[in-house]
C-alpha cells in the first residue's frame, strides 16, 4: 500500500505525546517527540502541531496556572489535551466535521487518559523511563507498538474511528457490574477466601468476571478500572473467540475491511520505525532488550488447565516456556504476575507479587497448580450459579428506556445494551450528545473551582424528531436517557423518568 494510501486513511486525526522537557534547544526540537500519529507525516508537519500544541499550553497557562489546558476550538480542528504525567502532554487533533457535532471531547480525552492507564499498568510512567534511557530510544519503542496496537481496535477500512456521538450511552473509566443474588454474593466470596489462601502468607489480588461484567474485586478502584478494561478487551470469552473486543467501538463489516486496516497498520507501524530508527524488537532480534505488547489481537487463548496463556511476554531463557505476563499496580506499587483462569462464561485473574515467588516461572506453576487443587469446584459452583441468573445480554434493558447510569464515586456504569441503542434515530443521540457536553462543562467548571460536583442538575429537551432527551444529575450519580415514543407534554416525559428512578434506582433521581 503507498503512503499516499495510508495519508488520506488517517488525515482527520493526529496523535501526539511530547515532552515539555526535552528539545528545548535549537537544533533538539525533534527530541521532545515521543510519539506521533500518522508516523507518516513530515517531521516539519509533527513539529508544527507539536509547536502549538505546546504554545496553546503556554499561553492559557498565563491565566489558569493550577488549570490544565484541556481544549481549544479552532475553526477547522479540535484540539484535545491531557496532561498524563508533569511536562509529559498528549495531544488529539480532530477535524471538524462541517454538518454536525460527531465528537464529544469529553469522551476523547477518556480515550488519551485509558491509553496511558494502560500503559502505566504494563510499562510503567513514561517519566521512568526516559529517566532509565534519556536518550529516548527506549520509551519509544514502547510507545509506538502499545498506541498503535491500541488504535487497531479503532481501525475499521480507512478510518479512524473514534467515539461519536453515536457512543453517547456509553462511559469509559468506568465498570460495569454484574448483579448477583446473596446467595450467588455468598459462594463468590468463599471463592475469593480460597484463592487467598493458595497464595499462602502473600498477598494477592482478584478481579472476577462473568461474560464482560465484574462481579468481584479486590484491587483498588483505578486498579480494577485497568484490569477490567483489559480483561474485556483481551481476556474474556467474547474477546478471545472474536479476535475483537467488546469494548470496541468498531462497526461491523466485511472481511475485506479488515485486512486493509491490517494491511494499514503493519505499513504505518514499519514507517515509524523506518523513521524513528527503532530496533527490532522480537526475541530473535539483536536489541538488549525484549518488548512486551499486551495490546496485540489474538495473542491470547485457552490453555488445556483452563488457564489463559500467551507469549505476548517472551519466552523463558534457555526454554520454549512462555513467561508469565506481569502488571503494575498503583495501589502498591509493585510488579504482580498477571494469571488468569477461564471456565465456560467465567473470567478469574489472579495477581500475585513477583517478588513473593522466588523460584519465577516454577513458583507461577506451583501457585497454578494449587488453584486448581483447591479452588477449581468453587469456580465450577460459582460459574454454574451465575449462569442460571443471568438474564442474556439483554439482562439490564428496560422497555421503552435507553439510558446511561453513572456511580462517579464508585466508578460504576450501566446502560442500555448497544443492540438496544442502535434503534434508536440521529437526531436523538445527536441531542443527547449535546446534553452530555452541556453536563461536561458544568462539571469541569465544577472541577476547575476545587469543588466536588454535587450539584443538582436536570436538563431536558425536545428534540427535532419530538423525542425527549433527559439528564440528571445528583450527588454524584448521572442519569442519561432518551424517551422516542414519549407523549409531547413535558409532564409525561417527567413522570417517565420518576418511575425508572424508583424502580431501578431506589429513587436516588427522584424528584421528591
Amino acid at each position: 500500500m503507498g503512503l499516499s494510501s495510508a495519508t488520506t486513511a488517517t488525515e482527520a486525526i493526529k496523535l501526539c505525546i511530547f515532552d515539555l522537557r526535552r528539545g528545548q534547544q535549537e537544533g533538539q526540537e525533534l527530541d521532545k517527540i515521543l510519539f506521533f500519529f500518522p508516523a507518516h507525516l513530515p517531521f516539519s508537519t509533527q513539529l508544527s502541531v507539536i509547536g502549538l500544541s505546546e504554545g496553546l499550553i503556554t499561553f492559557t497557562r498565563i491565566f489558569s496556572p493550577e488549570a490544565a489546558c484541556e481544549v481549544i476550538e479552532a475553526e477547522r480542528h479540535s484540539h484535545v489535551f491531557y496532561e498524563a504525567e508533569p511536562d509529559i502532554w498528549m495531544v488529539m487533533v480532530v477535524e471538524k466535521n462541517e454538518t454536525e457535532a460527531i465528537w464529544r471531547i469529553d469522551a476523547l480525552q477518556k480515550v488519551l487518559k485509558e491509553v496511558h492507564s494502560l500503559f502505566l499498568m504494563f510499562h510503567g510512567s513514561i517519566r521512568a523511563l526516559l529517566e532509565k534511557e534519556p536518550a529516548g530510544g527506549l520509551i519509544r519503542s514502547h510507545l509506538y507498538p502499545f498506541i498503535m496496537d491500541y488504535l487497531r481496535d479503532f481501525l475499521f477500512g480507512k478510518k479512524l474511528l473514534l467515539p461519536s456521538f453515536r457512543d453517547c450511552l456509553k462511559e469509559r473509566g468506568t465498570v460495569q457490574m454484574l448483579t448477583v443474588s446473596r446467595e450467588a454474593a455468598i459462594e463468590v466470596q468463599s471463592l475469593v477466601k480460597v484463592l487467598e489462601s493458595c497464595a499462602g502468607n502473600t498477598p494477592c489480588y482478584s478481579l472476577i468476571l462473568f461474560q464482560d461484567l465484574l462481579v468481584s474485586t479486590t484491587l483498588s478502584p483505578v486498579d480494577t478500572i485497568n484490569l477490567f478494561t483489559y480483561a474485556v478487551l483481551r481476556l474474556t470469552p467474547r474477546a478471545l473467540s472474536s479476535g475483537v473486543s467488546s469494548w470496541s467501538y468498531l462497526r461491523k463489516g466485511s472481511t475485506a475491511s479488515h485486512v486493509t486496516t491490517g494491511s494499514m497498520l503493519a505499513h504505518s507501524a514499519s514507517v515509524s520505525e523506518q523513521v524513528y530508527g527503532l530496533q527490532d524488537t522480537s526475541p530473535r532480534g539483536d536489541n538488549s532488550y525484549y518488548v512486551a505488547r499486551p495490546l496485540q489481537q489474538d495473542r491470547w487463548s485457552k490453555g488445556k488447565d483452563g488457564f489463559l496463556v500467551t507469549d505476548i511476554w517472551g519466552a523463558e531463557a534457555g526454554s520454549s516456556t512462555s513467561v508469565t505476563p506481569t502488571v503494575w499496580l498503583q495501589q502498591t506499587e509493585e510488579r504482580m504476575y498477571l494469571c488468569a483462569y477461564q471456565y465456560r462464561s467465567l473470567t478469574l485473574i489472579l495477581l500475585v507479587p513477583v517478588l513473593s515467588i522466588l523460584n519465577g516461572e516454577q513458583g507461577v506453576s506451583l501457585l497454578k497448580q494449587h488453584v486448581l487443587e483447591n479452588a477449581s469446584l468453587k469456580m465450577l459452583k460459582v460459574e454454574e450459579k451465575l449462569s442460571k441468573g443471568w438474564g442474556g445480554e439483554n439482562a439490564y434493558h428496560v422497555s421503552g428506556y435507553r439510558y446511561l447510569l453513572v456511580d462517579g464515586d464508585r466508578n460504576v456504569s450501566r446502560a442500555s445494551p448497544p443492540g438496544k441503542v442502535t434503534t434508536l434515530t440521529k437526531e436523538s443521540l445527536l441531542s443527547l450528545n449535546k446534553v452530555r457536553e452541556e453536563v461536561d462543562l458544568e462539571k469541569h467548571q465544577m472541577e476547575s473551582d476545587n469543588a466536588r460536583f454535587e450539584k443538582d442538575m436536570e436538563v431536558s429537551i425536545r428534540a427535532k424528531n419530538n423525542a425527549w432527551v433527559i439528564a440528571r444529575i445528583t450527588k454524584g450519580k448521572e442519569l442519561y436517557m432518551v424517551l422516542e415514543k414519549a407523549d409531547e407534554t413535558l409532564l409525561y416525559a417527567s413522570d417517565a423518568v420518576e418511575k425508572f428512578s424508583n424502580r431501578y434506582c431506589n429513587g436516588a433521581f427522584s424528584l421528591d
